[in-house]
């Protein structure tokens, strides 16, 4: 085995065992937890943070937060990939990293019982969440148009031109194979067929000292890229009309929350610096010819 494959096996078990804390976490600890770091602040136990204040602030309204189990919320989000895709009645929608599902079960009712949403995601205590609740998705919305499927998103397990629609929130960065994860994406996708991805990605290089806390990197930080670097693995990957939009406010506003996570990268950053001079959250915006 190549020393590569060994360091990406690496990555992926931290990542792993990282979001498996959270899975049995959830939102409920007061307590911070520093093994439990992750993109939002919730899960990281910050008593400042309410997790659905927090998804509203970042754009999820509270018609869509009523359909939502409550343990799915669990402050991972950067963003909000739904809204950003324009769903349609009757598309079909992969979620990659879905984590509890709260992304899946927030695109269920708007693709309605003739679409289909599928979360993929490496964790299984994550993926037993996500289906554990899928019955609350269910009451709620007379809907079972929802699905979970235990996978990495390097080697998703849906066939060739199989969905409209690819959303992700706050995971890519986590890939040790982001190039694989592209072409993945593309695979996947049928003819016309488009993406609509939060993430976060870097202005400019972290310190070395951040690149290397493994809290950064299960907390959706230290595999941030750059965002040409991003744009470069789009288009390599033959997707078309590629925006991203950068949205700064994000960062700032985690650092005002007390994060504990993003205290410690404020620690780890030259005088007078802020986090968001280094990171952003980023929509991405994409489409299969």
């Amino acid at each position: 085995m190549s020393e590569s494959v060994i360091k990406e096996d690496k990555i992926r078990e931290q990542v792993r065992e990282g979001y498996s804390k959270i899975a049995k976490l959830g939102v409920f600890t007061t307590e911070p937890d520093a093994d439990a770091a992750c993109c939002g602040g919730g899960c990281c136990g910050s008593s400042t943070l309410d997790v659905n204040e927090f998804v509203k602030n970042i754009g999820y309204s509270e018609s869509e937060l009523a359909i939502v189990p409550e343990q799915a919320n669990m402050g991972l989000s950067c963003g909000n990939p739904t809204a950003l895709a324009s769903l349609r009645e009757g598309e079909t929608v992969l979620d990659l990293g879905s984590g509890g599902g709260f992304d899946v079960f927030v695109a269920g009712p708007k693709v309605g019982a003739s679409g289909r949403v599928i979360g993929v995601d490496m964790t299984p205590d994550m993926i037993s969440q996500a289906r554990r609740d899928t019955a609350i998705y269910t009451k709620h919305t007379g809907l079972e148009n929802v699905e979970f499927r235990l996978g990495e998103i390097e080697n998703l397990p849906l066939a060739d031109s199989h969905v409209d629609v690819v959303i992700s929130n706050c995971v890519l960065n986590l890939s040790p194979n982001k190039p694989q994860v592209w072409k993945e994406i593309a695979r996947v996708l049928r003819p016309g067929g488009r993406v609509a991805i939060s993430d976060l990605a870097l202005l400019k290089p972290l310190p070395i000292e951040v690149v290397e806390m493994v809290e950064a990197l299960v907390g959706c930080v230290a595999g941030a890229m750059l965002i040409a670097d991003m744009e470069q693995l789009v288009r390599a990957a033959g997707l078309t009309d590629v925006r991203l939009e950068s949205k700064p406010g994000y960062v700032d506003a985690m650092s005002g929350w007390k994060d504990p996570l993003y205290q410690k990268i404020l620690a780890l950053l030259p005088d007078g610096a802020k986090a968001s001079d280094y990171i952003t959250s980023l929509d991405i915006s994409a489409r299969k010819p």
